[in-house]
């Protein structure tokens, strides 16, 4: 098997759809020897944030001197970022091994009618666990896919547990209310575990309760830790943190927004408390772990002139945020919004947040069976501005397009699915990259 034919057999499990539940995974772990019990876990469950608060997380770890695990979801560049140890990826020849083993295990339990077929996300967290158990790093930092108590990353015993804000997504599948939200959240909150939390108003409420009844600490941000902003440029910003046991002035990020700051302070806190567990970290590896810590595809500047942002929000809060930190912290003339959803996102409600700050919108498909159609968002955008809308469907023609309507003093604000943003971001890298030439890209700071 080569690695193409890895990723197409993993790729075409999707083709079965999404079917909650921990039967399958389970069976499955059992059949690879309970890889995930050999693991020490720092798990991160949430609404917006994880992938940042677990960047920042493993980050400091590594500068501690620890051998630092990291899965996450879903990949920006390329399948292998989403299982790493010490920020190298799963070497390709790795995986197609492991998935050459659990290719039968799954077949064995897709013949069970009590099981049937595992989902792509299963298989995936199956074949994370076995690299992660059979590479013994000392600790893994673990990003929930969906939800949590159904969720496939939910058969480990965390030492630690971390919960990013909570508000609504995926309302099909986890529920209508922020509090059926939180509820699912919080499934992946275990006896014997503690929790730290970014989580505020009915979904606080919500993992207090759960809290409460399973007898495990909750830590609160605002209440029990908190950070402040001291300055910010577009090269980062700086913060200081009042901690569970300590605190620390001016410390130095380079990820740009102000909920950014939220994540890092969720990852010290849980980062405190495993110091709690064995894993002691030193101060001068929380400054050097928090300065080095890199999540492309968030409020990302890819060029200065004119300013070119990537940011992969995906759901009405993750936008409610960007309007409000470009708004607040960026200066130009004219925004330019590059903008690419998903089907199952709810574009009215995003498209009346992000559309009236914007001058001109260029609307175009994402890499995915499951994009959204470029001209019903067109008709929805027309209701909310009386500036420019285009559709382009093909991605370099999009950013050829925005590219061309810019000066110097305007900001292009490159926006939605991650299918997008990692596109986008190549071709921005290396604009000779195959069929997606950028015809009117210039050299510029």
């Amino acid at each position: 098997m080569q690695y193409e034919d890895a990723l197409s057999w993993i790729h075409g499990i999707s083709r079965f759809g999404m079917n909650q539940g921990l039967e399958r995974i389970e069976a499955l772990m059992e059949l690879l020897g309970e890889p995930q019990k050999k693991l020490k876990c720092l798990h991160i469950g949430g609404t917006n944030g994880k992938g940042s608060t677990a960047a920042f997380a493993s980050s400091i770890l590594e500068a501690a001197g620890y051998r630092v695990g990291l899965y996450t979801s879903p990949y920006l560049i390329q399948f292998t970022n989403r299982m790493s140890i010490n920020g190298q990826d799963i070497a390709k020849e790795r995986l197609v091994e492991l998935v050459e083993r659990v290719k039968p295990l799954v077949e064995r339990i897709t013949q069970d009618p009590a099981l049937g077929q595992p989902t792509e996300f299963e298989v995936v967290t199956a074949i994370a666990f076995t690299y992660f158990a059979e590479e013994s790093p000392d600790i893994v930092v673990v990003e929930v896919g969906l939800g949590g108590r159904l969720d496939a990353t939910n058969v480990i015993q965390p030492l630690v547990t971390a919960l990013a804000p909570i508000s609504l997504e995926h309302t099909q599948v986890l529920g209508d209310t922020v509090g059926k939200i939180a509820l699912e959240k919080a499934g992946i909150i275990k006896e014997g575990s503690v929790v730290v939390t970014e989580a505020a108003g009915e979904a606080l409420e919500v993992l207090e309760k759960v809290c409460c009844a399973k007898k495990v600490t909750l830590y609160k941000l605002q209440e029990d830790f908190k950070v402040e902003k001291v300055s910010g440029s577009l090269r980062g910003q700086a913060l200081n943190y009042y901690g569970l046991f300590g605190n620390y002035a001016h410390l130095q990020i380079p990820l740009l927004g102000d909920y950014q700051r939220d994540n890092a302070a969720l990852a010290l806190a849980a980062i405190e408390l495993l110091g709690k567990r064995g894993f002691q970290v030193s101060e001068e590896a929380v400054r050097k772990g928090l300065a080095a810590t890199t999540w492309p595809g968030r409020l990302e500047v890819v060029r200065r002139s004119p300013l070119i942002l990537l940011d992969g929000a995906h759901n009405l809060a993750a936008f409610q945020g960007l309007q409000r930190n470009i708004r607040q912290n960026f200066a130009y003339r004219r925004l330019i919004l590059v903008l690419g959803l998903l089907d199952d996102k709810a574009a009215e409600e995003i498209l009346q947040e992000i559309i009236p700050v914007s001058d001109h919108v260029v609307i175009t498909t994402p890499n995915s069976p499951r994009a959204a159609d470029p001209h019903v968002l067109e008709r929805i955008t027309n209701r909310y501005t009386l500036g420019p809308v285009f559709v382009q469907e093909k991605i370099p023609d999009a950013l050829n397009l925005a590219l061309s309507l810019a000066g110097e003093e305007d900001l292009i604000l490159i926006a939605g699915s991650l299918y997008l943003i990692s596109d986008a971001r190549q071709l921005l890298q290396d604009p000779a990259q195959g069929s997606g030439k950028l015809e009117n890209w210039k050299v510029g700071k």
